[in-house]
């Protein structure tokens, strides 16, 4: 028989990334929100019961429990046979947060809003044309490979179109280069 699992999370805080179960309690660094107070830290990937899902489309909400300062660390320093002692200590500033549930859905008024938004601007902000076929879709390591097949209006238009909507500075390296290396070939 199958055990199951309870579902977990890997959720950024601060920077930091904590592996997180529902009902548990954590510290993390200290956050800029009162007791009490309830947020959605960001997902990254949500698992349970063998399987695992990448960036999924649910949230984790977490409550804050307390502000608290961490343990003291003293730190010494020494050098021998000089008298040379110095002393100081250090205590963190953490934040206890609980977990109070993992895999809500987003909310779906959010996806809509977005959708209108795009849909508005398509007609004013065209993309440029010669624009290589499902450009929109590519990574900027997609780009890097594929800019070194694509022609000279291609890699303009490409161009122009990182600048005006993404401007991903690995994706506008790469089709700068591919440009340059077309036109150290052709000279």
């Amino acid at each position: 028989m199958a055990e199951k699992t309870n579902p977990y999370a890997i959720i950024a805080l601060g920077g930091k990334q904590y592996v997180v179960k529902e009902g548990e309690t954590i510290l993390v660094d200290r956050l800029d929100r009162e007791e009490g107070k309830a947020f959605e830290p960001d997902v990254l990937f949500v698992g349970g019961d063998g399987g695992g899902e990448l960036a999924p489309p649910t949230t984790v909400s977490a409550k804050v429990v307390a502000h608290e300062r961490g343990p003291k660390v003293r730190i010494g320093k020494y050098k021998p046979k000089s008298g040379y002692r110095r002393h100081t200590g250090f205590r963190s500033s953490l934040t206890r947060i609980e977990i109070t549930g993992i895999g809500a859905q987003q909310a779906k008024r959010k996806a809509p809003a977005k959708q209108e938004e795009a849909s508005e601007e398509t007609p004013v902000a065209e993309s440029p044309s010669g624009l290589p076929d499902g450009y929109g879709d590519l990574t900027v390591a997609q780009i890097a490979e594929t800019a070194k097949t694509w022609d000279h209006s291609e890699l303009e238009a490409a161009t122009a179109y990182e600048q005006e909507h993404a401007n991903r500075k690995g994706a506008l390296a790469a089709l700068e280069s591919a440009l340059k290396k077309e036109e150290n070939d052709g000279a």
